[in-house]
């Protein structure tokens, strides 16, 4: 791939975004390769945890204007078929099977902004900055929005979008759009001692099924998302990881997962 690298190093899936020249900006090609590195990164057995992060001064500075400028050229039906597209692979990355750490280095904005907002854990540095500046340029952050609204809520996520301005990465914190905010030259190690705890700690199969859970259950009323849960702890009651594990635990026998 040009412009996303793969690797995995000790059970990580490090997924790099590699188009620093263009603050790893957001356009087809690669949207393209974003989707095509996660669809190897789920499938790879080798893989347990995935960590997004990029090469560069920014982060994601969010879609290629440049870009954005030829799609106006296109009619409504080109343009949705490149807006879902977008959409697509901040869904896939949302309902991945493995947990996704973004490791924020720099600028996370707009569409950046948002790759952060969907992976399940976040770690950044205190220079960083993040916000979704589309009203400044008469755009919309559409798709970000809707995983932004179950990140932060609404009255947050007004005040995200509407205004358009960037916060600091404490600030972002606060509002529980980042987990962690860590010094530049600790960055690295936190995320990964981070990703090995996951690794070494915790079932894959848990991992798996909690997260699919999260991002069933808000979609369901109270007593559809009960009966659904019902049923999956019965599920989980039976597989081969939850049997592994509470013997392990009676037993007072150490567990590596």
């Amino acid at each position: 791939m040009e412009f996303i690298h793969y690797e995995v190093r000790n059970r990580i899936g490090y997924i790099t975004l590699a188009r620093a020249a263009k603050r790893n900006a957001l356009n087809y090609e690669v949207v393209s390769e974003l989707k095509r590195a996660f669809a190897i990164a789920e499938d790879d057995e080798a893989c347990k945890v995935v960590v997004l992060q990029a090469e560069g001064k920014v982060f994601c500075a969010g879609a290629d204007l440049e870009y954005l400028q030829q799609l106006q050229q296109y009619d409504y039906h080109e343009n949705l078929m490149d807006s879902t597209h977008l959409m697509e692979l901040f869904r896939y990355i949302y309902t991945l099977k493995k947990v996704v750490i973004a490791r924020i280095h720099g600028h996370a904005i707009a569409g950046g902004c948002g790759l952060a907002a969907i992976c399940d854990f976040a770690f950044a540095v205190p220079e960083a900055k993040f916000g979704y500046n589309e009203v400044k340029i008469g755009f919309i952050p559409a798709i970000v929005m809707v995983f932004l609204l179950r990140k932060v809520g609404e009255a947050k996520a007004k005040q995200l979008l509407l205004t358009g301005d960037l916060i600091t990465a404490e600030e972002a914190k606060a509002c529980g759009l980042i987990n962690q905010v860590v010094p530049a030259e600790e960055l690295e190690t936190a995320v990964n001692a981070f990703a090995q705890k996951l690794c070494n700690q915790n079932s894959r199969q848990s991992m798996e099924v909690t997260k699919e859970m999260i991002a069933r259950v808000q979609g369901k009323t109270l007593e559809e998302g009960l009966q659904y849960a019902a049923e999956m702890n019965a599920v989980a009651r039976s597989s081969e990881d939850c049997r592994r594990g509470i013997a392990a635990f009676l037993n007072k026998e150490p567990l590596s997962w």
